[in-house]
């Protein structure tokens, strides 16, 4: 039988426990212009260096559509993914959910959320962390959607139509991330016959970056920046579509002789 004594030792300790874990997730704010970075207490040492990742990408958001961000917005740098689970969990409403190991960040028109870079080779797939062109251009995605999202009517993306591949096709190809590889690769299906039929498809399968950049960058080449900047606000492919004076046929069908060109 546990004694009063030893039962108070264990809620004590019990106490202890939870304090501390509370003490070592706690976020420690630092303001900068645009934004604001929150880190813990395991990325003192790395906060210098992403602060850098996160102001270089805002340059390169500022310069692709050659305006500022409408709104402050926050980056929270998470010392693990079972914190940006956590995160993800209460933001999107799923107490179960789960992330993949590829996933490592997100972005919408209020914050940046992602696990410490440093920390991808060991805590994700796909991501190595000293590989630099990469892991800026992961950065400046996000920093897209941010921008994005500050001028969407949904600004977490969370009520839009048909436009997942703009969203992320968006980012794609402002953050440079839609590369010659990734066009050979839409190339390649273009002349197999590969393509899906309709663009609520094209954010699917293992080329859907490039398929979704792609896209943005044809409507970029044609349509010109001002335009492209002018969808931003649109939630619905029927609006998008509109705004552009065409079709979903006709879109498809200019886009991959654009691309056939290249």
């Amino acid at each position: 039988m546990k004694t009063k004594h030893s039962t108070f030792l264990l809620l004590f300790s019990a106490l202890l426990f939870i304090n501390w874990n509370t003490f070592q997730e706690k976020w420690i704010p630092e303001k900068h212009s645009n934004y604001t970075i929150f880190y813990t207490s395991n990325d003192i040492q790395n906060k210098k260096e992403y602060n850098k990742l996160v102001e270089s990408g805002i340059i390169s958001v500022k310069k692709f559509f050659n305006s500022s961000y409408s709104k402050k917005f926050n980056v929270y740098i998470h010392p693990n993914r079972k914190s940006l689970d956590s995160t993800w969990q209460k933001d999107w409403n799923m107490p179960d959910f789960k992330s993949e190991c590829w996933m490592v960040a997100s972005g919408v028109g209020t914050k940046l959320d992602v696990i410490s870079p440093k920390l991808w080779d060991k805590e994700a797939c796909e991501h190595i962390y000293s590989q630099t062109t990469n892991t800026q251009q992961l950065i400046t995605h996000e920093l897209v959607h941010v921008y994005h999202g500050q001028l969407n009517t949904s600004p977490d993306f969370s009520n839009v139509e048909g436009i997942d591949w703009f969203v992320e096709g968006l980012a794609t190809f402002a953050s440079g991330q839609c590369d010659s590889t990734r066009i050979k690769e839409v190339k390649k299906a273009i002349n197999e016959n590969k393509i899906p039929k309709s663009l609520d498809d094209f954010w699917t399968g293992k080329i859907k970056y490039g398929l979704s950049g792609s896209v943005v960058m044809f409507i970029d080449h044609k349509y010109g920046r001002l335009k492209l900047k002018e969808i931003l606000e649109t939630n619905k492919k029927t609006e998008l579509l509109s705004i552009l004076r065409t079709t979903e046929p006709e879109l498809l069908e200019e886009w991959k002789k654009y691309i056939q060109s290249l």
